[in-house]
This record gives C-alpha cells, sequence and structure tokens, in this order.
C-alpha cells in the first residue's frame, strides 16, 4: 500500500475507534448515573427502607463496581491508542470481574427469596425478613463472590501463556486468555469452572422454586391492579436473570475457536454491560415509590431549610 493509503487506513481506524469509545462512554455515564440515582434515593427516603429496596441498593453499588472494571479502561484505550494492559493489570480486572459477576448471581438469588417470602408468605415477612437477616445475606453474596473470584483466578493464571498475548476482547476475560494458554494440563481451571457451574445450578435452581410458587400465588390475586403491582416487581427482576445467567454461560462453556468472533463480543457486552446498565431503568420504570422518591429529590424535600443554612454559613466561614 501507498504511503496515502495507509495513512487514509489509519484515519479511518482512528475515527471508529473514537466512535467506539464514545459509544462506551455514553453507556458508562448512563449506567453510573442510574446506578448512583437510585443508591442515593434509597438512602434518603426513609419509605425505601423494606429488604428490597435495601437488596436493590446493594445491587445498584454492586454495578457500580461491575462495569467501571471494564468500561473505563477500554474507553481510555480506545482515545489513548495504548491497546495495552499490563499483566497485574489484566489479574486484578479478570478478579474483579469474576467476582462482582459472582456476587451479583448470588444477590439475584438472595432477591428471588425475598420476593417469594413477600408475596407467598406476606404476614410472616417482617418476621423472616427481618434487617439482620438481610445484611447476611448481603455479606454472603459479597464474599462468596470475592472468594469464587480468589480462586478463578489463581487457577487461571497458573496457566502458561506463549502465544501471541493479544486479547481480542475489551477486559481480560477467561475465554480469551484460554486461548493464549499453551498448557496441556489445567485441571485447576476445570475444577474451578465445575464448581461455578454447580454455584451457577444451585441458584437457577432456587430461583425457579421461588418464582413457581410467585407465579402461582400472583395469578389468583383477584384484583388486576394487585397482579400488575406483585408482576412489576418481579419481572423486571427475572428478565435480567434471564439475560445475564444465558450470556455468561454461552460464553464460558462454548467450544473455544482460534479465531475471534462478532458473537464473543457481544456475549461479553450482554453480561458485563447490559445488566448494570438496564438494572436502574427496569426498576425503576414502574415502581412508584422510586418516583415518589425521586420527585422529592428534585424538590429539595429531602433537605430542610436548617440544614441548607447551616451549610451555606459553614461555606462562607471556610471562604
Amino acid at each position: 500500500t501507498t504511503p496515502k493509503e495507509t495513512w487514509k487506513l489509519n484515519m479511518a481506524n482512528f475515527k471508529l475507534q473514537v466512535l467506539y469509545a464514545m459509544l462506551f462512554l455514553l453507556i458508562y455515564l448512563v449506567s453510573l448515573m442510574g446506578n448512583l440515582l437510585i443508591f442515593t434515593l434509597i438512602s434518603l427516603d426513609e419509605h425505601l427502607q423494606s429488604p428490597m429496596y435495601f437488596f436493590l441498593k446493594n445491587l445498584s453499588f454492586l454495578d457500580l463496581c461491575f462495569i467501571s472494571t471494564t468500561l473505563p479502561k477500554s474507553i481510555t484505550n480506545s482515545l489513548s491508542h495504548s491497546h495495552s494492559i499490563s499483566f497485574t493489570g489484566c489479574v486484578l480486572q479478570f478478579f474483579l470481574v469474576i467476582s462482582f459477576a459472582a456476587s451479583e448471581l448470588f444477590l439475584l438469588t438472595m432477591m428471588s427469596y425475598d420476593r417469594y417470602v413477600a408475596i407467598c408468605q406476606p404476614l410472616h415477612y417482617e418476621v423472616i425478613m427481618i434487617r439482620e437477616t438481610c445484611v447476611k445475606m448481603a455479606i454472603v453474596s459479597w464474599l462468596s463472590g470475592g472468594l469464587f473470584g480468589t480462586l478463578y483466578s489463581a487457577s487461571t493464571f497458573t496457566l502458561s501463556f506463549c502465544r501471541f498475548k493479544e486479547i481480542h476482547q475489551f477486559f481480560c476475560d477467561f475465554p480469551s486468555l484460554f486461548k493464549l494458554s499453551c498448557s496441556n494440563i489445567h485441571i485447576g481451571v476445570d475444577v474451578t469452572l465445575a464448581i461455578g457451574v454447580t454455584l451457577g445450578i444451585l441458584c437457577f435452581i432456587s430461583i425457579a422454586t421461588s418464582y413457581g410458587p410467585i407465579f402461582s400465588t400472583v395469578l389468583k390475586i383477584p384484583t388486576t391492579e394487585g397482579k400488575s403491582k406483585a408482576f412489576s416487581t418481579c419481572l423486571p427482576h427475572l428478565i435480567v436473570l434471564i439475560v445475564f445467567i444465558t450470556t455468561g454461560v454461552i460464553a464460558y462453556l462454548k467450544p473455544p475457536k482460534e479465531s475471534d468472533s462478532v458473537l464473543d463480543l457481544s456475549l461479553s457486552l450482554f453480561y458485563t454491560v447490559v445488566p448494570p446498565t438496564l438494572n436502574p431503568v427496569i426498576y425503576s420504570l414502574r415502581n412508584k415509590e422510586i418516583k415518589n422518591a425521586l420527585m422529592k429529590l428534585i424538590t429539595w424535600k429531602y433537605f430542610s431549610k436548617e440544614l441548607i443554612a447551616n451549610s451555606l454559613c459553614s461555606l462562607f466561614a471556610v471562604l
């Protein structure tokens, strides 16, 4: 190719990278604002202190961490022409992605149990889902995700990587790293993957066990308004679970290929980017309590005149 053709090719590639970065930046900002808003509303509004909103608050914070692990680095690389990541950075990113993904699966499973108790055993709800129990369930979700992330990272990075160290993905994920490995024996990875699949199956069984009675109970509700309210809190949760679990399972269990495909990138987007971005939308779209809390925030009803006056006095004192 001539220098002119090379220059045109480089310019076209640069424009594509900028477009790619702008698209990811837009998605990241939408997810960041949505999850921050839900986290703030639940923290401020005293009417949003039920177990359901406690888990939703944890989910919003988890989604903030999850999406911040992958997109900022990808955006930076696209804009800086530095398409690289250090070995330490790759290990850390891999660990965080696996940990947050596992924690999200466990937390969504806990949320399905919360919905089961709320709809199928409403008279015992306040006795079963006390705050101490909810806190313990959230802690178990976070710690279990961290433990699984540690095991998976340790087993993956004990492999030998002797091929061209190019990851055709926007973050360090297992399928891409496995293609670079020249280790013939990877028992640790197989065992860890088997543990992950087993935990995933157990979570799926638990969710199915919860939602079977839920839908049976909801269909018996005589009023249309009651059915609509119940479905509005359950269906979004189920949609997120289906998208998250199916795409993650396909991405990690499908046979590895030497060549990368659009399918690999699409699957990665669906289990790492789509849930954190859509969670704030689907959990608040038909939720009257969230909408009321948002209106209070817009009209500054959370802040008393005395609090504002004291804040201004403190500011002027500093100045």
